[in-house]
């Protein structure tokens, strides 16, 4: 007689693999009850699981991801159309006609955007696998956020295999530099934005920026104007991104993704949780985008 292994069973178990209903660490918590307690445990998702940190219902805090558009794609790379601006001979200004503008000589190419794996883990505190409420609670609150700010990483740094290009990288994005803090050039950089014919919609800026915005009263003129900004301690301080974030780029997901019990891989010799996703990213229109660096 044979019995099933645990990873079927890990599957038997799962009734809402797109998490559709439930969470990625009550899903999970039910999974690591079954089985032997000495095997490693992986469960598998129909969805990106950073979208499925449970706060981004209940506070306005923005991600990098969440300034962009999403499309949902196979699991495999994927065609996009990006249109690069051929030489800065034109200059970045635009005259008052069509042919005097950057985008009149923007050329439309057929490109192809690279899925990667992204992910992050974390230590199990010791009996903590005993509470499965407690379990699903730390990966929802707290395995997940950490996720997510490996997500702003790689979106504005790359990722390690190239696979996805980092925002602040752009060899094509233009350059703003000045003597004054960011937070007093904003709404200049903004405007430079919309020399190549997008709209500002979008900003990334470190946390101390963001607080400076809202201290002087900016953030919610910017608000006004349709502009939301993702703060993040993934950016320098001297350093603001702007761009039109939903026209200039589109964020992949193939809805894959893994939640995963390691006995005994973490440093310590205790066990580890990972939590993986895949994901690309497709660049649009790089010239879109304008990198501020002021004084700090």
């Amino acid at each position: 007689m044979t019995t099933s292994s645990p990873l079927k069973q890990t599957r038997q178990l799962l009734a809402d693999p797109a998490m559709t209903e439930s969470t990625p660490g009550s899903e999970f918590a039910q999974a690591a009850t079954l089985g032997n307690p000495s095997d490693d445990v992986t469960v598998t998702y129909r969805a990106y699981l950073p979208t499925a940190f449970p706060l981004f219902a209940e506070r306005p805090r923005f991600t990098v991801r969440q300034l962009m558009k999403m499309a949902t794609i196979r699991d495999d790379d994927a065609p996009y159309v990006r249109e690069p601006q051929p030489s800065q001979e034109r200059g970045n200004r635009s005259g008052v006609t069509f042919d005097t503008t950057p985008e009149s000589a923007f050329q439309p190419l057929l490109d192809e955007a690279r899925l990667t794996d992204i992910g992050v883990s974390v230590a199990v505190p010791p009996g903590l696998l005993e509470h499965p409420r407690l379990l699903a609670a730390f990966i929802d609150y707290r395995l997940l956020v950490r996720f997510g700010t490996t997500e702003n990483e790689v979106l504005l740094r790359g990722s390690e295999d190239g696979a996805v290009p980092g925002l602040l990288t752009l060899p094509e994005a233009r350059r703003l530099r000045a003597g004054r803090a960011p937070a007093d050039l904003l709404t200049e950089a903004a405007a430079l934005v919309e020399e190549t014919g997008g709209s500002c919609d979008g900003i990334v800026a470190h946390n101390a920026v963001y607080w400076q915005a809202v201290e002087s009263g900016l953030l919610s003129k910017l608000a006004e104007a349709g502009v939301r900004i993702a703060r993040t301690r993934m950016i320098p301080e001297h350093q603001v991104l702007l761009g039109d974030f939903r026209a200039a780029t589109t964020f992949l997901d193939p809805g894959v993704g893994h939640l995963r019990l390691r006995r005994g891989a973490a440093e310590d010799g205790g066990d580890l949780l990972e939590a993986g996703s895949r994901m690309g990213l497709a660049v649009h229109l790089p010239q879109h985008f304008v990198l501020l660096e002021g004084s700090g």
